[in-house]
């Protein structure tokens, strides 16, 4: 699933909940830059964590 993200696509972290809605900043490979509300910029390791993609923000 991290293979289709883009930037300026929203996400949220499966376990860090309370980081909030990201939004990707950058892809490189599997290295996902990700700016969440809660807990800014966060590079995550996408051969360890599978990000959810969020289709409608406010659910």
């Amino acid at each position: 699933m991290n293979e289709v993200l883009e930037p300026g696509m929203l996400v949220r972290h499966p376990v860090h909940e309370d980081w909030g809605l990201g939004q990707v900043q950058s892809r490189i490979g599997l290295k996902i830059t990700v700016n969440f509300e809660h807990a800014g910029k966060v590079v995550i390791d996408g051969t360890r964590v599978e990000l959810v993609l969020v289709m409608d923000p406010d659910d």
